[in-house]
């Protein structure tokens, strides 16, 4: 299928590793102009080599509101203007609920949704003057039901309520926002191959007992995800979080 993204001017947040990389690799595999954004400048330069070196790289901390603008400004500056938004980057903190200081729920908020919705805003008014451009939030099935950290899902639940507000709200000006919900995704900088190494067996039973599909989902499964619903083929997909997830989420909406 081709979805007709050749030059579509593209920003990855959290882009030089695992989901993220993985995302800027399918768009710059369809011909896209990438921009990726991390924190690690090393990783960044490490991404670069590994997808491509037409791929555009940016320094910047998301959780402060100052270096989202500059990052904005400087992809501005590099492509001209910006076509899709992918809100990828993000963490977990914290422990129980219980156990866990306000100031970690704060942190979480940052970097997992009030990042996306600076950004998204920022993009969008962009997008708005050219009437065409997608934004795609990276939440999780855990949005939608418990599992996981308490910090981390609260701040993915309010992503997936945002993206279904803004989607209602730019779709009449040719801005489709839209979300994917990753189950357990395993990948060499992830959680998951963290636990796999540190046991084995626990985390095999847990394949066994939790996930229909049998194995954990890769990166690129999410990517393919996310590249198709950035594309025009979806162009009658607004406000949908789609889970991508092998049949792990307990969730029936």
């Amino acid at each position: 299928m081709n979805l007709n993204l050749e030059n579509r001017k593209v920003l990855v947040t959290g882009g030089s590793k695992g989901i993220g990389k993985a995302i800027a690799q399918a768009f710059y595999e369809e011909g896209a102009q990438v921009g990726i954004c991390a924190r690690n400048r090393d990783d960044l330069e490490q991404a670069k080599q590994e997808i491509g070196e037409g791929i555009a790289i940016f320094e910047a901390d998301i959780t402060d509101e100052r270096k989202r603008a500059e990052l904005f400004e400087s992809f501005i500056m590099a492509f001209g203007s910006i076509d899709i938004l992918v809100n990828n980057a993000g963490g977990s903190n914290g422990t129980t609920i219980m156990e866990t200081d306000v100031s970690q729920f704060h942190k979480a908020m940052d970097l997992n949704f009030y990042s996306a919705v600076h950004l998204s805003q920022i993009a969008a008014a962009e997008m708005k003057k050219q009437k065409s451009g997608a934004i795609v939030n990276i939440s999780s099935i855990f949005g939608r039901e418990s599992g996981g950290k308490p910090t981390y899902n609260s701040a993915k639940a309010a992503m997936i309520s945002f993206t279904k507000a803004m989607a209602d709200e730019l779709i009449g000006s040719g801005v489709r926002v839209n979300g994917v919900a990753p189950g357990a995704i395993l990948h060499p900088s992830g959680n998951w191959q963290k636990r796999l190494d540190e046991n084995p067996e626990k985390i095999k039973q847990f394949v066994e007992n939790e996930i229909p599909g049998g194995r954990f989902g890769t990166p690129e499964e999410v990517a393919n995800t996310v590249v198709f619903l950035a594309s025009e083929k979806a162009s009658w997909i607004a406000g949908a979080t789609v889970n991508v997830d092998g049949g792990q989420s307990k969730s029936n909406f």
